[in-house]
């Protein structure tokens, strides 16, 4: 333990007045930030001259920030082991931007988390925490825990740069694989539906190895669309790419059909499976995505291909495979389905 001097701020305070030390030089960062009721106390190389309003200047005794032994930012939190037994062991990284899921025990920590995570993660600018996408442009609700500046920032996956907006249009970076899966599987010369696109990484990947002769990008929320055009634009393959601003139902009344269509809209998107299903050509695929109960994968091909045929269609499972887990009863799970008549 080291006696030093130290800022008393009430923790609701404490991430603001923590950056502001850090960006003046006065944080000192080898040591642990002191707890006391309602109260941090910021270790300081030496006082500020003017301290803030409403902190006050002491002495207290800190114990040392030991650096991480299992490489995780969980071993530079301080917490009650109940509280710690719950902290989250994965994270995304979008950009220079960290995103988490709290349990809602946490979510009072979430300061103390944040700024492990923006210590922890190289490059990180911003870390949010992440309750989840919403409404019908599938919106993502994101309430900032340390760090700074807007929820935009450029993405690198599969050798491509995405301008995202995480606040305002649909993006997750664990589909990365899933964007270049499925991009190697178009042929050349197909026609290619990217159906609830968000800021359309699928679509980019495709129109980026050149394969196809046609990539129609569509997803009704105006901030997405415009992100999927300026992206094409900067990385030169507007020529490649045609964006729709549409629901996916309107689209699926005046379209034609494609050799390949992506439909990701994992929840409620069964509810336009017969429109959906006539986009796809016959012999074409269907790429699906969508969130199934644990222990229903093995059925549920069947049973997609029986509602996307409908009375008119015939389709059949081609493959399918785990994502990655979502809830504790449920996974994501693509379905490849090819439409047979």
């Amino acid at each position: 333990m080291v006696t030093a001097p130290g800022l008393s701020v009430e923790r609701s305070r404490g991430e603001k007045v923590r950056r502001w030390l850090s960006e003046a030089g006065l944080l000192r960062t080898d040591l642990k930030i002191a707890t006391e009721p309602g109260r941090l106390v910021l270790p300081l190389l030496r006082p500020p001259p003017v301290p803030p309003d409403g902190t006050e200047l002491v002495e207290r005794v800190f114990d040392p920030l030991s650096p991480p032994s299992a490489g995780s930012y969980r071993d530079r939190i301080d917490l009650p082991e109940g509280e710690r037994a719950k902290l989250p062991r994965a994270f995304d990284v979008v950009g220079d931007i960290v995103l988490i899921r709290l349990p809602s025990e946490l979510k009072g920590r979430g300061a103390e988390i944040g700024r492990a995570l923006l210590e922890f993660v190289p490059g990180c600018r911003l870390v949010g925490a992440d309750e989840g996408v919403h409404g019908e442009e599938r919106r993502r609700r994101l309430v900032p825990l340390a760090g700074s500046g807007p929820w935009t920032t450029r993405h690198h996956e599969n050798g491509l740069s995405i301008d995202v907006d995480l606040e305002r249009a649909y993006f997750s970076p664990r589909l990365a694989r899933e964007h270049a899966r499925v991009a190697r599987q178009v042929r050349s010369g197909e026609r290619v539906f990217d159906l609830c696109c968000g800021v359309g990484p699928f679509a980019l990947t495709i129109a980026r190895d050149g394969r196809a002769s046609r990539v129609t990008a569509v997803d009704h929320n105006p901030v997405a669309a415009a992100l999927v055009r300026e992206n094409a634009r900067r990385l030169g393959l507007d020529g490649r790419i045609e964006v729709v601003e549409e629901r996916v139902e309107r689209f699926a009344e005046r379209s034609g059909t494609a050799d390949r269509v992506v439909f990701n809209l994992p929840h409620g998107g069964i509810k336009y499976a017969s429109g959906v299903g006539n986009l796809v050509e016959i012999g074409g695929v269907l790429h699906y995505y969508e969130v199934t109960e644990i222990g229903a994968q093995e059925r549920r091909p069947r049973e997609l291909c029986r509602v996307f045929g409908g009375d008119s269609k015939g389709f059949e499972p081609e493959e399918s495979h785990l994502v990655h887990p979502y809830s504790p009863r449920e996974e994501l799970v693509a379905y490849t389905l090819r439409r047979s008549s």
